[in-house]
């Protein structure tokens, strides 16, 4: 088994999922933040089951994702 860092984010509308690490786009969404990580827990299998596990962009794990906000003017 291979643990995934995954990021959600909390919508007006519902929620957002999204891998750290994969190559490609994977999306994943849901009403809740339970339905958003069983979604792209699902679509990560199956980008993994379609491309195979060359996907992982390196051989060393994301050991762990932080958020932060910068000031942009624009």
């Amino acid at each position: 088994m291979h643990l995934v860092k995954v990021i959600v984010e909390k919508h007006e509308d519902g929620y957002v999922a999204y891998p750290v690490g994969l190559k490609g786009t994977v999306l994943g969404e849901g009403d809740s933040f339970e339905e958003a990580v069983a979604d792209i827990t699902s679509a990560i299998k199956f980008h993994i089951e379609t491309f195979g596990s060359d996907e992982f962009e390196t051989d060393e794990p994301v050991l762990d994702v932080f958020i932060a906000e910068a000031g942009v003017a624009v």
